[in-house]
């Protein structure tokens, strides 16, 4: 291998590098912007849940105390169906 061809294979791994860090670059770019976009939604969805009077924090509790008092309405519904 010869000087000039040491300096085309340098050059083309140059490129290659630079070509490389660049289509890094753009994905830690998108990345960048994706997360400021799930922080926005995040703040929009904790917004409508503060605005239903619920403390986020406690959102799996008030869940669940939902989810009790629906099955609850099921069945006092199914005890006051007529019986055949």
């Amino acid at each position: 291998m010869n000087n000039n061809e040491n300096n085309i294979n340098y050059e083309d791994q140059l490129k290659k590098l630079r070509d490389d860090l660049d289509r890094q670059k753009n994905i830690k770019y998108k990345a960048e912007a994706r997360l400021e976009q799930l922080y926005s939604q995040k703040e929009e969805i904790v917004k409508e849940i503060q605005a239903q009077n619920i403390d986020p924090e406690n959102l799996e509790n008030e869940i669940s105390k939902i989810k009790k008092e629906i099955d609850s309405l099921f069945k006092q519904a199914q005890e006051l169906m007529p019986k055949e």
